[in-house]
């Protein structure tokens, strides 16, 4: 039954979610910018001040390694305030705070909000496994205009979702000093390809494997594992084509709405060109 009390309720997110154009303007999502820093300057990970074909073919001849930052509280709030007019409730959904800084950044900056309009909510994942919470709990806001079905909805597409990510290379996570994400030291050294996940906030090691051509396999298999997709976004870093190869390998137990994305350069400062995942909610959410 619809709550009558509430009637309009809008989303606010920033870009490591990477959700496509298409999704933010079908849905009216107001997306907050990161930022990447290389060159002596900082640029918006908007899609617009950065390139991001261009962004990974130049870093890998990058000087000094480029380094990421969250938005400030200043630039939180003006984007909240903003996109709160017209809306009875506000919702941000965003990047983990055991990661980034930018969970802070949406406190501070929503703390002049009515505490009673405005939730804020750490998402625990990565781009698209961001995305899909913002997009779900849009969907279920415009069917029932009820925040608490929203959050609902939202905290169960949490506990059955997944993001793996195959990288390429394990140089750009020793470069970045998340050498704790794959332990990359012993990784470069035995030229190994790790596989990433994301659970609850972290990123772990999900296996250590000899090639690349392998590590897809492992993904490929991966992906069978979820069981009955709802959703399902193929994300790679520069690497369509592989992207467009694992889809094809899989395309009998994919979603018809399924997305290939290229991840943003926030992540891609980490690890790096040539990278490819996955980002999938189980239908079993709607359990």
């Amino acid at each position: 039954m619809k709550n009558m009390a509430v009637t309009k309720i809008k989303f606010v997110t920033d870009t490591v979610a990477d959700l496509p154009t298409e999704m933010i303007e079908r849905y009216d999502i107001a997306v907050v910018p990161t930022f990447v820093n290389y060159g002596g300057q900082s640029f918006a990970d908007d899609g617009k001040e950065l390139d991001r074909e261009a962004f990974y073919r130049e870093l890998p001849t990058m000087s000094t390694h480029a380094t990421t930052a969250a938005p400030p509280p200043a630039l939180a709030e003006e984007t909240l305030q903003r996109h709160f007019e017209g809306a009875d409730h506000l919702i941000a959904i965003v990047t983990p705070a055991k990661l980034s800084a930018t969970y802070n950044s949406f406190r501070i900056g929503g703390a002049g909000l009515p505490a009673d309009r405005y939730t804020l909510i750490d998402s625990g994942q990565l781009a698209m496994g961001l995305g899909w919470q913002v997009v779900t709990g849009a969907e279920v806001a415009s069917q029932t205009g009820s925040v608490q079905a929203t959050i609902d909805a939202i905290q169960r597409v949490q506990k059955n979702q997944a993001l793996y990510c195959g990288l390429a290379t394990m140089e750009y996570l020793r470069r970045s000093g998340r050498v704790g994400w794959a332990s990359a030291g012993i990784g470069a050294l035995l030229q190994i390809k790790p596989i990433l996940q994301v659970i609850d906030g972290e990123v772990k090691p999900a296996a250590r494997i000899r090639t690349f051509s392998k590590a897809v396999d492992f993904l490929i298999d991966m992906i069978q594992q979820q069981g009955t997709l709802d959703k399902m976004a193929i994300i790679h870093s520069n690497n369509l084509e592989g992207a467009l190869e694992i889809k094809e390998r899989v395309k009998q137990i994919l979603p018809k709405d399924t997305i290939v994305t290229n991840i943003g350069p926030t992540l891609g400062v980490h690890i790096g060109p040539g990278s490819l995942g996955f980002a999938s909610v189980s239908a079993t959410w709607k359990a």
